[in-house]
């Protein structure tokens, strides 16, 4: 896909991306316009004298490093999970490279084990930066691959 200036990319129902911020290659992700915030699974999650230890992913996925990282700034809120239920989770600041470019945006920490994409995008990260057409699919990655 050629990218036109001023124009916005179309991004599709999923892709695979990079999150630099969290030392992450090739992440499968789906585009969530119905979530606010973006999400990302983390196998462990805990507030510790050193901040929050988090550790992204679990072996089950690809793109698993098993490094503890931990995050000074961060903070929690609540929020609506896909089951309706409120639920305080724990928020903190990433980036996300898509189409070739860096955006910095914010990420929900939950467990998402039992779901097909580890990581969610939502409309805080998408308004205003990119078109969705649920006709396509890996459209980041494409863009990605034809330039390396």
């Amino acid at each position: 896909m050629a990218l036109i200036p001023n124009e916005k990319p179309i991004i599709g129902k999923d892709d695979i991306a990079d999150l630099p911020a969290f030392n992450l290659e090739e992440v499968d992700v789906k585009i969530d316009s119905g979530a606010y915030t973006s999400t990302i699974h983390c196998s462990v999650v805990e507030e510790s004298p050193e901040g929050l230890h988090v550790i992204f992913l679990d072996e089950e996925d690809s793109s698993y490093t098993g490094e503890s990282m931990y995050f000074k700034k961060f903070k929690q809120k609540k929020v609506r999970s896909s089951s309706g239920e409120m639920q305080k989770r724990y928020v903190i600041e990433g980036d996300i490279i898509l189409f070739g470019e860096k955006h910095a945006t914010e990420f929900t920490l939950s467990k998402r084990d039992l779901m097909r994409y580890p990581v969610l995008l939502g409309r805080k990260l998408l308004s205003h930066r990119f078109l969705i057409d649920t006709t396509l699919s890996n459209e980041s990655f494409k863009f990605k691959t034809r330039k390396t």
